[in-house]
């Protein structure tokens, strides 16, 4: 039995420390605070760790045995490595692709745009044209202004990027500077009370939140941050357009 917790304990150790620093890189890059959340991740997290912190060292430790074959143990060990490194992956894989790659403000709300929400037709057109704001392997989020294009080419290219579901959000080759979004932000600013995003009880709770922060929910100072969860409340200050909070309704 100390043979089997033995093992059970190496290797859980290992793929503790495996999937700390593949989580932890990913975290830190990319998906700190707002992105974990609003790039709705935790449906791949838990098969992760499901796989490579319970179940992996867990049939070690039933496959453990003193008396077998040190070769037939280590091809069994493998075999549960070898499933262990393919879900790791493929979840590693699909966090890479949804990674947070800018935090943009569209002209109503503020919305994270990930991975596969950029049109990689213009993707590749942005980084052709060697654009500040074009996307790369290596990129770190950024916060941008993405309007719909006004002339005529530009609303051609996004009814043609709407026909392969992508929205003026993911066309990089028209991404602005955050700067020169914010007049048009400073406009568009609510009252929480009057957000349409958010529930009554939503409001309530925030409203709540943002007086226990010092702010003042009866001024017109938030805007919704949306993304795959249920949106956040990102508070600035009206006069200078700069982000003060970003606030969890539940």
């Amino acid at each position: 039995m100390l043979f089997r917790f033995k093992a059970f304990g190496g290797h859980l150790l290992a793929s503790a420390t495996v999937l700390s620093v593949v989580l932890g890189t990913l975290y830190l890059g990319w998906y700190h605070w707002p992105g974990w959340y609003l790039s709705g991740v935790t449906s791949v997290v838990p098969l992760l760790a499901g796989v490579d912190l319970a179940l992996g060292p867990l049939l070690t430790f039933v496959i453990a045995n003193a008396k077998k074959p040190r070769r037939e143990l280590a091809r069994d060990v493998s075999v549960i490595a070898a499933v262990q490194l393919i879900a790791l992956i493929y979840g590693a894989t699909q966090l890479w692709n949804g990674r947070p790659m800018y935090y943009a403000f569209s002209g109503k709300e503020l919305s994270v745009v990930q991975g596969y929400d950029l049109d990689p037709i213009e993707a590749a057109a942005a980084r052709d044209k060697d654009l500040p704001l074009a996307p790369h392997w290596y990129s770190l989020p950024r916060w941008i202004y993405a309007p719909a294009p006004e002339d005529a080419a530009g609303a051609e290219k996004t009814r043609t990027a709407l026909t392969r579901g992508f929205d003026p959000t993911g066309m990089a080759t028209y991404f602005q500077p955050w700067q020169a979004g914010l007049p048009t932000l400073r406009a568009r600013l609510v009252k929480v009370g009057d957000s349409g995003y958010f529930s009554y009880a939503e409001r309530k709770i925030l409203a709540e939140r943002m007086r226990a922060a010092g702010f003042d929910p009866e001024v017109a100072n938030a805007l919704p941050f949306t993304g795959r969860r249920r949106p956040l409340l990102a508070v600035f200050d009206p006069k200078s357009g700069t982000l003060l909070a970003i606030l969890q309704a539940n």
